[in-house]
């Protein structure tokens, strides 16, 4: 059912875009003002967003490892499945955005005849997650060669790097075709597999319907229903220079993709994407391990009255001495007949 939402919200997108285009003349609406709208969205709700989970207090030590901590010199720690300083978090953290790490030594749990609990290989969901970013990152920076004017050196080069099979004309850029496989194996998986199925939500499927979308309308404009693409420059240049200016001639399908574009953007703030700067303020992941070396106060502690020690033995001081139970300090009376008791005796 969620699936299902989520499919006909992408289509019925699809179609708002297709008809404002082409039957109502919406260029400038579909090409301008919603793609401003939802920049601004954008930025104003991730900053919003990040500011909200940084201002939330820490009450607890909770970093999560599978190493050995940092204790008696004599005893090998890892440093980084145990991080105890900065530098060990920052390249946990490291491997963590960049290469998925715990993904990577994800299992899968399965319950078969017995019962017995089995525990199994499960590296194709961190091989679709890794190719999914890094794809949708480099056909993004790509895309910096329609905003810029010259086009800067590091995009020519990930460009020609990304079309080094010059297969076809226009030749053909990997990362937009991995990343629609990527995209289309993590929905598959979705439908797949009954406890993955069971736990998704609209808000699971919907983006993955997107960027299907997005990736699928980009290769159209690519390779089929071609676009000028001078004028999309032209269109972009406007954009970035603010001053945008709607060039006549532009195909539908354009305006397509970046209405759903559009749409990511914005909705972006508000979905589960905004791991994309959650992961850094994880207390499970950004924490050092050192609850051993350094006492980590909880910041929602209130002031608490004790019952320190010595109040406790001037309490029951002479019941502990009755029973024999040593204790640190005497009575000022009884310290004084020992002295002179001691004076006597000499």
């Amino acid at each position: 059912m969620g699936a299902m939402v989520s499919l006909v919200a992408v289509l019925v997108l699809i179609l708002i875009a297709y008809v404002g285009v082409k039957v109502l003349s919406l260029q400038a609406l579909f090409g301008v003002f919603i793609p401003y709208l939802a920049v601004l969205t954008f930025f104003v709700g991730f900053i919003l967003r990040i500011l909200k989970w940084a201002r939330v207090p820490v009450p607890f030590h909770i970093p999560t490892t599978c190493g050995q901590q940092k204790s008696l010199p004599w005893i090998h720690y890892s440093r980084i499945e145990s991080p105890a300083g900065t530098w060990g978090v920052v390249v946990r953290m490291a491997m963590e955005v960049l290469l998925f790490r715990s993904l990577f030594r994800n299992l899968k749990t399965e319950l078969h005849d017995g019962p017995k609990l089995a525990y199994g290989w499960e590296k194709w969901l961190w091989l679709g997650g890794f190719v999914f970013h890094w794809s949708f990152l480099i056909v993004l920076l790509r895309h910096l060669r329609f905003f810029t004017q010259p086009v800067p050196g590091f995009v020519k080069i990930m460009d020609a790097v990304d079309g080094f099979l010059q297969i076809g004309s226009p030749h053909l850029l990997m990362t937009g075709v991995t990343l629609l496989a990527a995209v289309t194996y993590l929905l598959i998986r979705r439908f797949y597999i009954p406890q993955v199925r069971y736990i998704s939500l609209p808000a699971d499927y919907f983006p993955l319907f997107l960027i299907f979308g997005i990736a699928s309308t980009g290769i159209l404009m690519r390779y089929f229903l071609k676009v000028d693409i001078i004028k999309v420059k032209e269109l972009t240049l406007g954009l970035a220079s603010l001053s945008p200016k709607v060039p006549d001639g532009i195909g539908a399908i354009f305006y397509v993709h970046i209405f759903l574009i559009s749409t990511l953007f914005a909705y972006f703030p508000f979905s589960k994407l905004v791991h994309l700067g959650g992961v850094f303020l994880s207390p499970t992941r950004n924490l050092a391990n050192n609850s051993r070396m350094k006492r980590h106060v909880n910041p929602w502690n209130y002031p608490v009255k004790v019952h320190t020690y010595e109040e406790y033995e001037e309490e029951f001081r002479d019941k502990m001495k009755m029973a024999g139970i040593p204790v640190e300090k005497d009575e000022p009376e009884t310290a004084e007949a020992d002295s002179e008791e001691s004076e006597g005796k000499e």
